[in-house]
């Protein structure tokens, strides 16, 4: 059997791959090693707690399988002597932070993301709000199915429902806003996902004028034609209604895209660079830096460079960027895809607050959302993914045709444009990513390429 842990908690198609059995095995194998890693201790007056029981927290997203899935990790939990807190349907990072909070010893989000319907994960956060590490992920692994003394009586676990704890995150993220956002108009999409109730709310409490789409989830239509991963209705709604600023969250709301009020998208880069400017002007940006990862486009890190901010890489991943930012101590980073952490009041990416924050900046500026996003030029970006070769080979240092390739090719792109060539972390396939001074120019670069991979990388 492969690795059951991805980049982000364990996920498949709910009831085929991710069964109630196995989300009840993973349950009591976390409770186990995060036990054994001395994460859980004694009570403190945490809300919730026996004496001598740890706490654990679990949210979802509204997918009609996160309903058994649910309870399959309660049970597993509770079975183990942990007392559980139900959030019901929240984001990810309100499970995170509400783990902090409740001071509870870990946390569970029940989620596939902006992945279909059909699909669900799960993810364990560590005491503090915090992903796993790969050493915790492996050892849970290592521990399901093992044989162990079952808590009786008095020792398993309570479980009580804590739906009102969405209220707290709400607060704490409009706690972290430096001013409010009267008189914009904002269409939220939500997804059908997990910010549909707190989204929408948060935003009216702040001052915005508020539309939403997406937020009438039935269980199964959640990422479907909407949200982060899907635009088009957004910018279609935003234009219509002559609103100022359209903000797209996925289904579990670790993430947030932007559109402005003609209908342009605003990817991640483009609002982390608003955010990066900001708090630069202000004084706020730990060490002039901010974190990206190595997919950030290259017009991202330009506009960086020329404010006097240094931009940290990392390996694609939010996980990688929040190890990053942890062991610089930077407070701001993400990626183009909308993940953005905001360390100073999350930790991890939190698309509500990101959106807050992008919306305080242009409440606060007075200007519109394009304008403020034109500090950065967005480099024409395209990417190929070279399918059916070995990505053992994607290495560029490996094979010297593909390095000589490379720097052919940087040669001719020049200080406008750059080369990236990785292989797939799980799938036989090498990406080979190019930006240009023009699209036409990074096309013609890329297929270039992606032949010389076909060729030499079987």
């Amino acid at each position: 059997m492969g690795r059951l842990f991805g980049t982000d908690g364990v996920r498949g198609v709910a009831g085929r791959d991710l069964t109630a059995e196995l989300a009840m095995d993973l349950s009591v194998a976390a409770a186990h090693v995060l036990g054994d890693a001395g994460a859980f201790s004694a009570d403190d007056g945490r809300s919730g707690s026996s004496p001598g029981r740890p706490v654990a927290v679990v949210g979802r997203d509204p997918r009609a399988s996160g309903e058994f899935l649910e309870a399959a990790v309660v049970a597993g939990l509770a079975s183990s002597g942990v007392d559980v807190l139900r959030l019901g349907v929240l984001p990810t990072p309100a499970v995170a932070y509400l783990t902090t909070a409740l001071g509870a010893d870990m946390g569970v989000m029940i989620s596939a993301s902006h992945n279909p319907a059909p699909d669900n994960g799960i993810k364990f956060l560590t005491r503090g709000g915090y992903k796993l590490p790969d050493a915790v992920e492996n050892e849970i692994e290592r521990r399901l199915g093992e044989k162990w003394d079952r808590p009786v009586g008095a020792a398993v676990g309570r479980v009580r429902d804590a739906y009102g704890e969405a209220d707290r995150y709400v607060s704490h993220v409009l706690s972290t806003l430096p001013g409010r956002l009267d008189g914009l108009d904002v269409v939220l999409d939500c997804a059908h996902g997990a910010a549909h109730v707190v989204a929408p709310e948060a935003l009216i409490r702040a001052g915005a004028k508020v539309e939403t789409i997406g937020a009438r989830p039935d269980g199964l239509n959640i990422n479907a034609g909407v949200g982060s991963t899907h635009l088009d209705k957004l910018r279609q709604v935003v234009v219509a209604r002559g609103a100022d600023v359209g903000i797209a969250y996925d289904g579990d709301a670790d993430r947030c895209l932007a559109v402005t009020h003609t209908g342009e998208v605003v990817d991640g880069d483009q609002i982390m660079a608003v955010l990066a400017l900001a708090m630069h002007a202000e004084g706020r940006l730990p060490g002039d830096t901010v974190v990206a990862t190595v997919m950030s486009n290259l017009g991202f890190k330009l506009a960086m460079r020329e404010a006097g901010i240094t931009v940290v890489e990392t390996a694609v991943g939010d996980r990688y960027v929040l190890e990053a930012m942890r062991e610089g101590g930077y407070t701001l980073g993400g990626e183009q895809s909308g993940h953005v952490i905001m360390l100073d009041h999350a930790t991890t990416g939190d698309g509500l607050l990101t959106s807050l924050h992008l919306l305080a900046a242009v409440a606060r500026e007075g200007r519109s959302l394009a304008d403020l996003a034109s500090a950065m030029t967005r480099l024409p970006q395209v990417l190929v993914n070279v399918r059916g070769v070995d990505r053992a080979k994607g290495s560029v240092d490996a094979v010297p045709e593909l390095a000589a390739a490379v720097a052919e090719a940087e040669g001719e792109l020049g200080d406008t444009g750059r080369v990236l060539i990785r292989p797939s972390g799980t799938e036989p396939m090498i990406r080979v990513m190019v930006e240009a001074a023009s699209a036409e120019q990074a096309e013609r670069v890329a297929e270039r390429l992606a032949d010389v991979v076909r060729t030499v990388c079987v």
